[in-house]
């Protein structure tokens, strides 16, 4: 399995999930009727919806009836649809170290065909080198063990994968100076880390911009988010928020137009990408 067959199956379960709640709300039929009608509660139709569990065939089947959907060409359409949103991805080998509201995310980098990020507290990790990414993980899990630290490390470079994959994702990222200021590892670290910087923004699909101290307060004042477009029409655009314990995914169109206007003002406000790798040289002279 390739990673872009496994990364595919989280885009089919969301999509497999946003048609079963259109077809559900067409018919105005309540969340705790349809949980109901499959013998399960308000709250996992709402994980189905919204792309977040495995699908079982007799409960498409039964929701479909539900919902007043007898064609059979269209039937057929959605259970294939739910048979390959159950592929079991890559990243599912590191679930010792995954935490299960992170699985979705990888999933969805995985298959989307442009990323935009703005970070503020480290390098983003389809960034790092693996001597930061270790530095950062050991520095968020103090109690971890060095095997526990390797495997997430490992994971870490895994996603990188995408970045150079041959259907690549355009990759746009905005980092905030603090990010590039605040030390992990020790000094070696930092200097091969801003020196891959300069070399990772040079890839075509990759474009890269430092939002500096000198320009003052900014758009990113609420913190780090991520937006993911996806090649199929039906997809709608997602931020990923991150959290301690957590995570949220937006897609309502309201919400992700805020933060599509805020990413802009990032993208304007920030130097160009030569300016940009100018800043990193200059931050790499200071280290």
């Amino acid at each position: 399995m390739t990673a872009s067959e496994s990364s595919g199956s989280v885009v089919r379960r969301i999509l497999l999930g946003s048609q079963l709640r259109r077809l559900r709300e067409s018919r105005g039929i309540t969340r705790e009727a349809a949980g109901y009608s499959i013998r399960a509660s308000e709250s996992k139709i709402s994980r189905m919806e919204l792309g977040r569990v495995s699908f079982k065939a007799r409960d498409i089947e039964d929701l479909l009836t539900l919902y007043g959907v007898t064609d059979d060409a269209e039937r057929e359409s959605l259970l294939g649809l739910a048979r390959e949103a159950n592929v079991a991805g890559w990243w599912h080998s590191y679930g010792d170290v995954l935490p299960g509201w992170f699985q979705t995310y990888i999933g969805l980098e995985g298959a989307a065909s442009v990323i935009r990020i703005y970070e503020v507290q480290f390098v983003h990790g389809l960034l790092q080198t693996e001597a930061y990414a270790h530095a950062v993980v050991a520095r968020g899990m103090p109690g971890a063990s060095e095997a526990e630290i390797d495997r997430r490390v490992a994971l870490r470079l895994e996603r990188q994968k995408v970045l150079v994959s041959e259907r690549g994702p355009r990759f746009h990222a905005v980092l905030d100076e603090a990010a590039l200021r605040r030390p992990y590892g020790d000094r070696k670290v930092m200097r091969d880390q801003l020196k891959h910087l300069i070399e990772v923004s040079e890839q075509p699909n990759v474009t890269l911009q430092v939002m500096p101290f000198s320009f003052g307060g900014h758009a990113g004042e609420s913190g780090a988010f991520t937006m993911l477009r996806f090649p199929e029409s039906d997809l709608s655009d997602i931020v990923y928020l991150e959290q301690l314990t957590s995570a949220l995914y937006l897609d309502k169109r309201e919400e992700v137009a805020h933060y599509e206007r805020v990413m802009a003002r990032l993208h304007q406000d920030s130097p160009g990408p030569e300016e940009s790798r100018d800043l990193l040289r200059g931050l790499l002279q200071l280290t």
